[in-house]
């Protein structure tokens, strides 16, 4: 059972780079927003991403479509200087992981907790099988043609 908070309802938060958006990105924010009241939506910064490419899209127009997605409450960028931030502001009831996000379930948990951040951390399983569920397919779709 997801606790809610002091505000009266349980806010989820998502976070992710969402370069070339696509329907897996829509399945993932949609999943999220089933797990509360509102969903708030981290979008990644072009000078933070180490772990992929960086994205094709600049952030400004990323964040713009994450926020025109119907499931979404509201978007924002995250920090330059400490991904914690964002977090800590939103004081969100859940957040939420997608199927293929990088991050370890109990690291994060621990790397939040350490930070006085109480948060519980969903990772989603479900993933749409379409080939065109993938940025990295997308591009290289393009790159093909």
């Amino acid at each position: 059972m997801t606790r809610t908070s002091d505000r009266g309802t349980t806010r989820v938060v998502a976070t992710g780079t969402f370069d070339i958006l696509h329907p897996g990105h829509v399945l993932y924010l949609c999943k999220a927003r089933e797990l509360g009241d509102e969903l708030w939506v981290i979008v990644a910064r072009e000078s933070t991403i180490r772990h992929k490419r960086k994205p094709l899209i600049p952030e400004q127009q990323r964040l713009f479509m994450v926020r025109s997605l119907k499931c979404v409450d509201n978007a924002i960028l995250g920090s330059e200087t400490d991904m914690f931030e964002p977090i800590r502001q939103l004081e969100p009831d859940v957040l939420v992981l997608g199927f293929d996000q990088h991050w370890d379930e109990a690291g994060l948990k621990r790397q939040l907790e350490e930070r006085g951040i109480h948060v519980k951390v969903v990772r989603l399983t479900e993933s749409d099988p379409s080939p065109y569920a993938s940025s990295r397919y997308i591009r290289q779709q393009i790159k093909e043609s």
